[in-house]
């Protein structure tokens, strides 16, 4: 029998909310809102039965729409998810979900009393090579955790600097609060529980009141580390994720397109040490992280179980970005 889908809306039709759309049976979104009405238009007339519009209100009260996908700028994140859950809708909000841990803390209350559901979009968790990566740690092949170590960086682009990722206003903070929330989220489903945060943050190259690069080392209480950083003056995109345990290391490569062909690398120690027996996972599919994310928040709603990562995980993420920007203001 074929999964009855929850009807959708979006709000937030730039690249984000294309690649959901992108990802969704036609049919399924009922509403395409954005403050450029022409955006809700493009969006809206890919999907048959879906209506455009520039009102975040008429959104969340429409009738016929069960769930609210928010990819607006990082401060618009946690009001408008606000509204939707006031207005009984269950809620998919991107990363970072909040400018603030205040802000996570309020919705966390408002969907707790309304008893809706509220994921934060934190995809890279369903990428192809970190779902292989978790089976093997989580079977026992790499032993028990010592350390992680993270690196995720991009370019930029002519005028980076002028976007609203450059306006603390708007973004709530640089790189750490952009790229650095997947990092800090990818190391705590292994690290737990973090209980120490040291790092710094720069702006080395980009004429912004924002950071452009961030180093952060986490600790959890019995001294696992994870140590990672990310930055926007990489010039060629890449990211990396390694793992040690004690008698394996998983190493995650690429996230596709111009990050290159994602790869998982799974060394296995030997009795005798020397060379690790090595085996080589590669997934030049598409990114399908994104439906998958999507189909299991509906699960998630159709179990009415909590999501995960969820508003819990993301205040971890958060409060990591907002201790290190404490320390280095």
């Amino acid at each position: 029998m074929e999964l009855k889908l929850p009807r959708v809306a979006f709000i937030g039709c730039g690249l984000v909310g294309q690649k959901r759309l992108n990802a969704l049976p036609p049919g399924t979104v009922k509403v395409a809102c954005d403050t450029v009405l022409t955006r809700a238009e493009k969006l809206a007339a890919q999907s048959p039965g879906c209506r455009a519009t520039d009102s975040v209100a008429q959104t969340v009260a429409a009738p016929d729409v069960d769930v609210v996908m928010i990819a607006t700028t990082n401060a618009g994140l946690a009001p408008i998810a606000c509204q939707a859950v006031q207005a009984g809708k269950h809620v998919l909000v991107e990363k970072p979900g909040a400018i603030s841990v205040a802000e996570l803390d309020n919705l966390a209350a408002l969907a707790t009393k309304q008893r809706r559901h509220v994921r934060v979009g934190y995809n890279h968790r369903y990428h192809p090579a970190f779902l292989k990566a978790r089976e093997i740690f989580m079977s026992g092949g790499c032993g028990s955790l010592m350390f992680l170590r993270g690196r995720y960086g991009q370019g930029g682009r002519i005028g980076y600097d002028r976007e609203w990722r450059a306006n603390p206003q708007l973004s709530g903070g640089g790189e750490l609060i952009d790229q650095g929330v997947h990092l800090i989220d990818l190391a705590g489903a292994f690290l737990g529980e973090v209980t120490e945060v040291a790092g710094h943050t720069a702006t080395y190259f980009w004429d912004m009141p924002v950071d452009d690069n961030a180093f952060v080392s986490l600790r959890n209480a019995v001294g696992q580390t994870a140590w990672l950083q990310v930055s926007c003056t990489e010039w060629k995109n890449m990211f990396s994720l390694e793992i040690y345990g004690r008698v394996g290391k998983l190493q995650l490569d690429g996230l596709g397109g111009s990050y290159g062909v994602e790869k998982l690398t799974f060394y296995k120690m030997k009795p005798e040490m020397g060379p690790p027996e090595t085996t080589v996972f590669e997934y030049p599919e598409p990114d399908e992280s994104w439906k998958i994310e999507m189909l299991e928040f509906f699960e998630d709603i159709r179990l009415n179980r909590p999501p995960v990562p969820g508003l819990r995980e993301a205040r971890a993420a958060l409060a990591v970005v907002e201790t290190l920007y404490a320390k280095n203001r």
